[in-house]
């Protein structure tokens, strides 16, 4: 299904890079992400590289190293999770609505109208339907919920992750800027 998370983030709007097979909170999905070239030149320019460091980030618990905390230089835009059925989509969303919008990825033939569609289109987690013919197709929209839970620390924690991660594995022609 890799291939088909850009068809997915396209079919929502959702303009970035997508960073695939991310471990976030027990569960393995791909996020997609916009780097603030501003802050990146800024951190660059300044020495202050991603801090993905579990240790560094416990350190942030100090009140006495919060005003020593760098700025986010990603943007989360969303959280795709791929599952093979509706069903086991809203386990999988959960406390990743949290976060960021967190839309379903699931195969074209498991994308029929069911009354768990309805359930996670209550609780605001979206639907992209995929497959290698059609390419993707949003079924349900997802609703940013991350505002009604406010910021974490582990979810700025894990901007840092990901903003390691872009600059790691993505070609910087192939980094989309915010």
């Amino acid at each position: 299904m890799q291939p088909l998370l850009q068809p997915a983030a396209t079919a929502l709007g959702w303009r970035g890079t997508v960073v695939p097979d991310v471990t976030v909170l027990g569960q393995q999905v791909s996020a997609v992400v916009r780097l603030r070239a501003d802050v990146h030149e800024w951190r660059v320019a300044n020495g202050w590289p991603p801090g993905a460091d579990p240790s560094w980030f416990r350190s942030w618990f100090e009140p006495s190293t919060h005003d020593r905390l760098p700025v986010a230089a990603v943007e989360l835009v969303g959280v795709l999770v791929g599952e093979s059925t509706v069903d086991t989509a809203l386990q999988s969303c959960g406390t990743l609505m949290t976060l960021a919008p967190c839309v379903v990825v699931l195969p074209a033939s498991q994308s029929g109208q069911s009354w768990s569609m309805i359930e996670l289109d209550y609780y605001g987690i979206g639907v992209v339907s995929v497959d290698e013919v059609s390419g993707a197709e949003l079924l349900v929209p997802p609703e940013d919920r991350s505002t009604e839970f406010g910021p974490s620390l582990f979810g700025r924690w894990l901007l840092e992750v990901l903003y390691e991660r872009v600059l790691k594995e993505v070609p910087d022609e192939a980094r989309v800027l915010a």
